[in-house]
């Protein structure tokens, strides 16, 4: 399985004429960003776990969609 991260890098450099200046400072930017999300996941999967300890699974695992919602600000 592959983050959102990596399959972006991939269509960039599948789609996008790399011997373009533009396509390479976008490539540059996501290399850049893997190490963050890596960071980020394990951070998030550590928290969660740390959390759901104490809780049965259905509640641990509403509890991980919200803070997941909570911590990446999504809709």
């Amino acid at each position: 399985m592959k983050t959102p991260m990596q399959e972006l890098l991939e269509w960039v450099r599948a789609t996008l004429p790399m011997d373009l200046d533009t396509p390479q400072m976008i490539e540059q930017k996501i290399e850049s960003m893997l190490e963050k999300e890596k960071e980020q996941t394990i951070d998030f999967a550590k928290t969660c776990l740390n959390k759901a300890k104490d809780l049965d699974v259905l509640t641990a695992f509403l509890n991980v969609d919200k803070y997941y919602n909570e911590t990446f600000n999504t809709k």
